[in-house]
């Protein structure tokens, strides 16, 4: 479960920092004209990368300070 959390804190750093990478990876190849992603997008994505990183995070100090 801690390897989880880290995952899932690393996925949630990208998504913040970097959410074209993101956006390569799932949306590209949807458009014909790939110029990048909107800023709605990369505003969703930042906003889904804070509540992956908090997840993670709670996942971590759970398993870390209440299980052990």
């Amino acid at each position: 479960m801690i390897l989880l959390s880290i995952v899932l804190l690393g996925v949630g750093i990208t998504l913040f920092f970097k959410p074209d990478i993101f956006w390569i990876m799932t949306e590209s190849w949807k458009s014909d004209n790939a110029y990048g992603p909107s800023d709605l997008y990369k505003f969703s994505t930042k906003f889904g990368g804070v509540i992956t990183f908090i997840v993670g995070l709670a996942n971590l100090i759970i398993q870390v300070f209440l299980v052990y």
